[in-house]
C-alpha cells in the first residue's frame, strides 16, 4: 500500500521528455491520507491539471497545487473532477496534492493528468489539426481511459463479492455435512432406551 505512491513519484520523474511532460495515472487515495506528487517546471512553462474521482465515497476529495516557495497556486475542496492550467512563476519543483483527510472510512480511487510545457500535435493530423478536433481528440481518449478503469474496478469488485459469497457457500456446506453425519450417527449408535 505504501510502496504504490512512491512507483507512482518514480513515473512522473521517469517521464522527462523534450518537449511536453505528461503524466496520466490511476491511484488509490485511503481514508483520511494526502498523497502529493512532485514535478520539476521551469519558468515560464505552462502546465494543466485534469483530475476526477471515479469511486469511492461522495466521490469528492481536495486538491492543491503548491509552487517552490511555498505559494497556493490552486486550491479546491471536495471536488468531484476539474482542470487547471498555469504558468510557473518560478524554476523548482511544484507539489500536487490530493487529500482525504475528511472521509473517516471511505477511500477513493483518483484519475490525474499533469501536463507541462506546450502540447505535441496530434500523429496523422498534420496541419489541418482545429482546436476542436484537438479537444475532441482529447475528451475521447480521456473518456475511454476513465470507462476502461470504471470497468476495472467494477470487475475487481465483483471478483472479491464473489470470492467471498464462495467462502460462505464452502462454510454452509461443510456445516450442513457435518449435521448429517451426527444425526446419522445417532440413528445408528447403541443407547439405552428410556422403556424397557
Amino acid at each position: 500500500m505504501f510502496a504504490t505512491p512512491l512507483i507512482y513519484v518514480l513515473l512522473l520523474l521517469l517521464t522527462d521528455s523534450v518537449f511536453s511532460k505528461s503524466v496520466e495515472l490511476t491511484f488509490e487515495l485511503p481514508d483520511s491520507a494526502e498523497e502529493c506528487f512532485y514535478q520539476d517546471i521551469e519558468k515560464d512553462i505552462s502546465a494543466s491539471l485534469e483530475y476526477q474521482v471515479i469511486t469511492g465515497g461522495q466521490y469528492d476529495v481536495d486538491v492543491k497545487i503548491e509552487g517552490p516557495n511555498k505559494q497556493i497556486i490552486y486550491q479546491q475542496q471536495k471536488m468531484q473532477y476539474d482542470s487547471h492550467q498555469f504558468t510557473a512563476q518560478y524554476t523548482g519543483v511544484y507539489k500536487v496534492c490530493f487529500s482525504n483527510e475528511f472521509s473517516t472510512f471511505s477511500h477513493k480511487l483518483v484519475y490525474m493528468e499533469l501536463n507541462v510545457g506546450p502540447e505535441l500535435p496530434l500523429p496523422g493530423v498534420g496541419d489541418h489539426a482545429t482546436v476542436l478536433t484537438q479537444l475532441k481528440t482529447s475528451a475521447e481518449e480521456i473518456h475511454s481511459a476513465l470507462n476502461r478503469i470504471k470497468g476495472r474496478k467494477r470487475a475487481e469488485d465483483l471478483n472479491e463479492r464473489v470470492f467471498w459469497w464462495s467462502i460462505g457457500e464452502t462454510l454452509a456446506i461443510f456445516c450442513v455435512t457435518f449435521a448429517q453425519v451426527m444425526i446419522l450417527k445417532n440413528f445408528f449408535s447403541d443407547r439405552p432406551s428410556l422403556y424397557k
